[in-house]
């Protein structure tokens, strides 16, 4: 079984994406696999409007992702947190998919950028 990171934009119209979001997670567990959806978890402990704890919540699912078996970006869009996600996944070199809904569920689309990538000097300083 896989782990799955389930990206998929949370910010703007929070409770119909929060839905979205579950209905993705249903689609991963459908297909055999785990999930992890950090903006299912993070929010309900970190408060979304205090920048610093979004901030932490952004950067432990980052944390975690490493530890996924492939990233799948579910919606029509890419939200800004989404990209740093896709950024941080091709750099690791972890399966990058793009999951679209369609009238009778959803199409998982082929891997892209499974290569890993040099990371810049400066996204490794410690701060």
């Amino acid at each position: 079984m896989k782990l799955i990171y389930v990206a998929s934009p949370y910010a703007g119209d929070i409770e119909q994406n929060t839905a979205f979001a579950r209905k993705a997670c249903r689609h991963v567990m459908n297909e055999g696999h785990a999930f992890f959806a950090p903006h299912l978890l993070y929010p309900s402990i970190l408060d979304e409007h205090q920048p610093k704890q979004r901030q932490l919540g952004l950067d432990m699912g980052l944390a975690m992702l490493s530890r996924c078996d492939e990233l799948w970006c579910y919606g029509d869009h890419i939200s800004p947190g989404m990209y740093l996600e896709i950024e941080e996944a091709s750099r690791l070199g972890i399966p990058i998919r793009r999951v679209m809904e369609q009238e009778n569920g959803f199409a998982v689309g082929k891997v892209k950028n499974s290569a890993p990538v040099k990371a810049p000097a400066q996204a490794m300083e410690m701060v």
